[in-house]
């Protein structure tokens, strides 16, 4: 198992204030422009929202359960000591990530914003090649072999 140079694979920023800086931004400048709305029933919206968040909190809170039991950091910026390849991990390499992406969905259909609903995706982007990437660089130098296996059997999101 090689050493990295730096012990932390130096994302840009914590990725749930990423998150929460676009959904801020979205609603905030939504609220300015006084956006229309997204035209769903409020009903409709509240159990889109309740069962967005019950999902993305679910699968976060399993995710980091699984860092938690094989006594790795959940924190990027953070020495990884393990790497787990099993239970949610064997489906997506980024189930945290997938989990924010979710509950991000799930505040902004909450909030009825359809500017926080588009800036999801430049937000995924940034997530993806500036904390994302990152990591992967940190993990191939860090478990080797074993993480590039894993890299190539599991997929970064779904």
């Amino acid at each position: 198992m090689s050493r990295p140079a730096s012990d932390i694979p130096g994302v840009i920023a914590p990725p749930p204030l990423i998150y929460l800086g676009f959904l801020a931004l979205g609603w905030g400048v939504g609220r300015l422009i006084e956006e229309p709305g997204l035209g769903l029933d409020r009903n409709l919206r509240g159990g889109i929202a309740l069962a967005g968040l019950a999902l993305g909190l679910f699968i976060e809170a399993w995710a980091a359960g699984m860092f938690q039991n094989a006594k790795t950091a959940v924190q990027p910026w953070k020495p990884s000591t393990s790497l787990v390849t099993t239970g949610i991990y064997g489906v997506t390499r980024n189930p945290i990530y997938l989990g924010f992406a979710i509950t991000y969905l799930a505040l902004a259909v909450g909030l009825n914003s359809p500017l926080a609903l588009v800036l999801l995706f430049p937000c995924l982007l940034v997530v993806d090649r500036f904390v994302i990437q990152r990591e992967e660089v940190y993990l191939s130098a860090r478990f080797g072999a074993d993480y590039d296996a894993y890299r190539r059997r599991v997929r970064r999101w779904l």
